[in-house]
This record gives structure tokens, sequence and C-alpha cells, in this order.
């Protein structure tokens, strides 16, 4: 058995664990790593990476036949899934070498590829090694929740940590669970050439602004993809290639394949968190607004923690942990400023409160103005017209921001910016968006919140009336 001394022991090498690694190397703390299964993690190897490149695939089988408008004749796309699942691995194996081992290790990470469980409040042991640490940083992250249906244990079935190794393309793909993960496969493989059917027990998009899920969901069922909203998953039968998902309301589906993207569940068992005195429930680890556990040495960050499940809010919590840990600092995470989107065409983005919430929340002093894509120049130009932006204002602050459209993964980070520093809607309004882009969108939205005010204000006119007589 190995004694092993360091300052800081990472368990967990996903997006948050690397980067407290990374960090803490960085500035001159000795660091352990244990990481049993893929450096990387959840996004690298099943999740943001392999998902975002099999939707580009979909986009460019897509785009194939959509060509008349522009002048160019439309095709039938010749779809080669294997061929697809290359490019997916291929995307993964050139981002791979960020997240390596060798990486790390060339950064001073001391990095063992094991398991590790507690067996004191400062110590755990992995494989041969008994690691003590002065602070511990769990970021074990999640995995797919499977639901207890009856049947499914009998039954061949697909998980996002599944899905990429699959060679030949579903004829008919059944999929449980219409959030993010499964609209966004159900997408991809309907471009791809599969029949898509999505259940959802209660309402697709559910957690996202429904005027915004609405104009999503509008342009899905447009491809052709089945969305049966209210339709609880009772029972499932059948064998490879013949899937019966029977439904409470007493539907039956039938399909090739079957898909569960029923959401995820924390990764807190088998560490033996109650030796190191660290409490969890069904959501993940206990932890205050500095991410520390119930153990003081000890912290949580990314999905592990029970908080929004995205690598970027990892990133961030590991951030704030660093701080802590490494620099002695006081840090908190907050949730206001955090942006999500979801990768569907159109995409779906939001920071912030939603036009319910802030409702909620403001009342009357709520103020929202919209600004639809169909009055963007470069949308016009591009074919790319639905969509639209809302922003929820108190007393001149954007408080919540969402989009629906092209690129709302990518508009959403300048009301992200604005929110994080508390910028009112003027900053917004003075930036010099390049024409044309879609980034005027943002700039038209902020527009829409002041117009009001200076061309209804009977003041204003008065003034320029007096200004006009000189």
């Amino acid at each position: 058995m190995t004694r092993i001394k360091t300052d800081i022991l990472v368990i967990g090498g996903g997006s948050g664990g690397l980067s407290v690694a990374a960090g803490a190397v960085q500035m001159g703390a000795k660091v352990t790593l244990l990481e049993g299964h893929k450096m990387g993690g959840d996004c690298l190897n099943y999740g943001c990476v392999p998902s975002k490149a099999l939707l580009a695939a979909g986009k460019q089988a897509a785009a194939m036949g959509k060509g008349e408008k522009f002048g160019v004749t439309p095709v039938m796309p010749q779809v080669d899934y294997a061929s697809a699942k290359d490019h997916v691995h291929a995307v993964i194996d050139t981002i791979a070498p960020l997240d390596s081992v060798e990486r790390f290790e060339g950064l001073g990470v001391q990095v063992i590829q094991e398991h590790g469980r507690f067996i004191s409040p400062t110590e755990v042991k992995a494989g041969d090694y008994t690691i003590t640490a002065r602070r511990i940083v769990i970021a074990t992250g999640s995995r797919p929740f499977v639901p207890p249906i009856p049947g499914l244990d009998t039954v061949p079935y697909e998980t996002n940590e599944t899905l990429f190794d699959l060679r030949e393309a579903p004829d008919h793909l059944i999929v449980i669970g219409g959030g993010p993960i499964g609209m966004e496969m159900a997408q991809a493989h309907a471009r791809l050439g599969s029949k898509v059917t999505v259940l959802d027990g209660s309402k697709a998009l559910s957690k996202d602004d429904p005027e915004l899920a609405a104009i999503a969901l509008e342009k899905l069922r447009g491809e052709g993809i089945e969305i049966v909203e209210d339709a609880r998953a009772s029972e499932i039968k059948g064998s490879a290639g013949a899937i019966e998902v029977f439904t409470m309301d007493g539907g039956v589906y039938k399909g090739s394949h079957l898909l569960v993207a029923a959401g995820r569940t924390p990764n807190v068992d088998k560490m033996d968190l109650e030796k190191a005195g660290i409490e969890y429930d069904r959501g993940g680890l206990k932890v205050d607004d500095s991410l520390r556990t119930t153990n003081r040495k000890v912290y949580g960050i990314g999905d592990v923690a029970g908080r929004l499940q995205f690598t970027h809010v990892a990133g961030y919590h590991a951030g704030v942990v660093i701080r802590q840990i490494v620099l002695g600092l006081s840090a908190k995470a907050k949730q206001s400023h955090i942006p999500w989107a979801t990768y569907t065409d159109p995409e779906i983005a939001q920071v912030g409160l939603t036009e319910a919430e802030a409702q909620s929340e403001h009342g009357d002093k709520l103020q929202v103005v919209r600004f639809p894509y169909h009055e963007n120049d470069r949308a016009i130009a591009e074919g790319k017209t639905t969509g639209l932006i809302k922003v929820m204002v108190v007393k001149g602050r954007p408080v919540g921001a969402s989009i629906v459209g092209a690129s709302a993964g990518d508009l959403i980070g300048i009301w992200a910016m604005a929110i994080a520093n508390n910028l009112k809607m003027s900053a917004i309004a003075n930036m010099v968006a390049p024409y044309p882009t879609l980034g005027e969108i943002s700039k038209r939205a902020a527009g829409a919140y002041f117009a009001p005010k200076l061309f209804d204000n009977p003041w204003l006119k008065r003034i320029v009336w007096l200004v006009q007589r000189f």
C-alpha cells in the first residue's frame, strides 16, 4: 500500500475536476487526481461533444434537401450512418489530448486511474493508494437516469453512454424523454434517415419558456418527428429490432431501437461518503453556497453538487472552489447568471428568469421586450427567420433573456454577461453590432425597451419642438 500526502485531491476527471486540477497545480499547489474511467468525463465521451458532432452531421444532411429557395437544386442525401459516427469519434479524438493523462501529468498533476472511496474524513483509498489531502474536491459528475419502467430491463436500450457506439442507423428510434438530450438526438437521427418517435411523460422541453419551446417543437414536428406529450411509459416489451412501449393512456408505440433520455442522476454511490461525514440525497451532495459539503474539508462541484447540470457550470464551480482552497479567498456560487442552450434547430437558449418566473418574482415592475428574427436582415438573407428573443427587464436592468432561433446559444452570451455584471439595458443599446449579423437582434431588443421612452414621450416631443424653433 502506497501512502500519498497532497494539498488537493480531485475525485473525477471530467470538466470540473480537470479545471480544478489544472488551475491549482499551475498556481503551485500539489494536486492528485483520481479518474477510474475515461478522462474528460461525460461531456467529452458521451455528452456535449459527440452529440453536437452528430447534430452537425444531421445538419449537413438536412441542408442538401433545402437549397431550392437559394437556387440550388435539392438532392436526397445518401447517409452513411457509420461514417457519421466516425466523424463523431474523430471529433472526440481531436479534443481528447487536452483532457489526457499525459497532459495533466505534464502540468505536474499526479494522476491515478482508479476509483476512490473515503476511509476517513481526510483519507481516500484508490487501488493500492491511500491518499491524505488538506482539501478534497468531488467532481464525479452524473450518469443517465434509467426509470423503473416494467420490462425495460428485458429489452435492449440505448442511453447517451452507448448511443454513439451504434454503427447501424435505427429504422425507427423511440426516445423516452423530451428534454434537451432526447430532442437533440431525435432531430439528429431524423435528419440522418431514421423514423423517430419521442414520448414524454409531461411536456417536451418543459424547462424552457413554453412560447419558445412551442416554436422549436413545431419545427421538429415539421421535419417528421412524432412528439407525444403526457405519454408516461407503463411497460416495455420486445426484443432487438422490435420494441413496444406501452403508455398509461393506453397507447402503444413500436420501433426498432429505444433511447432512454429521462434525465440524469448524480454519481454519489460507491464512495463511502458516510465515512467522511458527507451528506447527500437523490439530488446529489448537500453543499452550501461556497460548494462546501457537510465535511468542511470537502467540496462538491458540477453535476454531483445537485445544481444545474451543464459542463460550463462545472467549469464555473471549479473557479469558485479554486479561489477558496488555493488562494484562501471567499467565494460563492450563484445561478442567476448561468446560461444554457438546447442545440436543436432552431436552438433554444436561456439565462436568468423566464417570463413566468420574472412575472412571479417582480409583478408589475416587469417589462418584457421582444424582437423577432424575421425582422433581422441577416436572418432574412440566410432564410433563418424562425425565431424570437424575449428580454425580461426590471428597473432598466435585464433579469432574464430567452431566445429561440439560429445561433441562440451564441446570442445568449451577451445577456449572460449583462446579468453577471448587473449592466443596464443601455449597455446593450449602446453596443454597435456589425451589419448584417444576428447579433443585431440583441441590440434591437434593447432598442425595443427604449423606443416607448423616446417616441411616446410628450415632454421629449415638446423639447424637440422648441429646439427646432431656434
